[in-house]
């Protein structure tokens, strides 16, 4: 019988115990055999609680003291660097959470480091994985659109409490906890608001399209009396030509999300609702064609990260959110922040000097 691949997770929380936990368990190529955070009472009761066999205060001790192949690194967002790098630095596997560092510098540190170790390195997108993104994906690598001109992009998701940190309550499923006071809503730990927090998601599915990297970004960001953004307005010149916006925020309907991805090209044009599972292509000449709609269950797989580092792992071929996804995200996301302060268009070029 082949030897099940060891995974640990780095920063079990709140996301962790909800999605990759689970997943991992549920993995039938893998078993869970150690869960780290810094809150030894925590990390004892999460552990017992899902039958992991040890559990650790410091990242540097599951990662010298378990012969494990990969992790998962779900700490808060100013954490993401030093626990990624440790860990691929001692040749494990790693799927990371969003955003993938604070910097876009620090995300290519790491897919350099992850390329020079030949290690899998994965960004956690769960909107990657439906079977819209996929066939979206393949009408825009096969030029089924023709040439992309313009991408339009509008986010919302009723986060708003979280970013101004007057509740902990999350939005989604049923948590085993609730995240941290603090780690949505100071900027130490979160580094900005909305940007940080979801505006990755939408700047990662733009690369994931269509491959291709921002070059140029302007932002303008609302705080509506918050510490960090709460509205954001972002527009992009991307390396193919083509322009990009995204419009994102936080302070909607507990009752209504959005995710509308409107794909303009020479051809045609791609219609996406991600949270309500349609999609549509409408060539310029010919018939509308229309997508069966996704089941509620298949709208976000958010055990679907988890399960395609395990994929990766066997099939360095099956990674569908590799490292420069990331690294592209967080070109966006520091650019727009960059902007956003300076009232001015931001080259992404100028975002890659070394700050370590």
């Amino acid at each position: 019988m082949p030897k099940k691949i060891q995974c640990g997770v780095i920063g079990a929380g709140w996301w962790a115990t909800f999605a990759h936990i689970p997943s991992l368990q549920e993995h039938p190529d893998v078993e869970l055999v150690a869960i780290q955070n810094d809150n030894p009472t925590e990390a004892a009761n999460i552990a017992a609680a899902f039958g992991i066999p040890r559990s650790y205060r410091r990242v540097d001790d599951l990662l010298a003291k378990e012969r494990i192949d990969a992790v998962i690194v779900s700490s808060s967002a100013n954490l993401h660097f030093h626990d990624a790098y440790a860990a691929l630095d001692n040749g494990r596997h790693v799927l990371i959470e969003k955003p993938m560092t604070m910097t876009a510098a620090e995300a290519e540190d790491l897919a350099c480091l992850a390329k020079k170790r030949d290690l899998q390195l994965l960004v956690s997108c769960p909107w990657h994985y439906t079977a819209h993104a996929g066939e979206a994906k393949r009408l825009v690598r096969k030029r089924e659109l023709g040439d992309i001109r313009m991408l339009s992009i509008l986010m919302t998701n009723p986060i708003n409490d979280l970013l101004r940190g007057t509740n902990t309550r999350p939005t989604h499923g049923q948590p085993y906890m609730h995240p941290r006071r603090g780690t949505y809503s100071d900027p130490k730990v979160a580094g900005a608001g909305q940007i940080y927090t979801q505006v990755c998601h939408a700047a990662a599915y733009l690369t994931f399209l269509t491959g291709a990297r921002p070059m140029e970004v302007f932002a303008r960001f609302h705080n509506d009396g918050a510490v960090l953004d709460i509205y954001d307005t972002v527009n992009l010149r991307m390396d193919d030509g083509s322009i990009a916006s995204i419009a994102s925020t936080g302070a909607t309907s507990l009752e209504r999300r959005d995710f509308e991805v409107r794909v303009f090209g020479t051809k045609g044009i791609l219609f996406l609702d991600l949270w309500r599972g349609k999609m549509e292509f409408v060539p310029l000449q010919g018939e509308p064609r229309s997508y069966p709609q996704l089941l509620q269950e298949e709208i976000y797989p958010h055990k679907a990260p988890a399960r395609n580092l395990i994929e990766s792992i066997l099939d360095p071929q099956a990674n569908l959110a590799p490292a420069e996804i990331g690294v592209a995200a967080m070109e966006v996301i520091e650019g727009a922040c960059r902007s956003a302060q300076r009232g001015e268009n931001i080259l992404v070029s100028s975002l890659m000097e070394r700050r370590r």
